[in-house]
């Protein structure tokens, strides 16, 4: 009887510290991108389906984690997005079904989150070509998500131009 006593006191011991402990990922900074959180429909500029996304929090609400599925079914991929403490930036790490994956760095401006990737670069060592991705949060509580491939500094091109309006339960 002694034992179990002594466990279950314990155990509520172990629970109370865990509630006083501070969450970490829970300050300003990391809320910046929670304007993406939800489950969303995305369209095409056109206005044809181009996808569903689920954006959550995990891991203690330190990582925005991204779940896309295109409207074919046939492509899908995941993100992890997390506040940096030691850069002072948001970053993106995306892996999809086909292999690829990319690296986003940077931070919220405005009503805006704007990743890029850092340049890539040509065997003589100039910068030729990078990611650009910009979430803007609208008015109307819908996200626009345009990204954009940017060349020699100076030319850009669309990769994908999404409107993400939230799913009704």
């Amino acid at each position: 009887m002694k034992k179990i006593l002594l466990l279950a006191t314990l155990v509520f011991s172990l629970q109370l510290n865990a509630q006083e402990k501070p969450c970490n990922c829970c300050t300003e900074k990391h809320a910046e991108f929670d304007f993406w959180i939800g489950t969303w429909t995305v369209t095409n500029p056109d206005g044809s389906a181009a996808g569903k996304n689920v954006i959550d929090k995990i891991q203690n609400r330190c990582i925005l984690r991204e779940n896309w599925t295109s409207a074919k079914g046939n492509y899908t991929g995941t993100s992890n997005n997390f506040y940096n403490y030691k850069t002072k930036q948001w970053e993106q790490i995306w892996i999809d079904n086909q292999g690829q994956s990319l690296h986003l760095k940077g931070n919220r401006k405005g009503n805006q989150m704007i990743l890029q990737s850092d340049p890539e670069t040509s065997k003589e060592g100039k910068k030729v070509v990078f990611q650009r991705v910009t979430w803007t949060l609208n008015d109307d509580g819908s996200v626009r998500q345009l990204w954009e491939t940017v060349t020699n500094n100076k030319e850009v091109s669309v990769a994908f131009d999404g409107l993400y309006k939230k799913t009704l339960n």
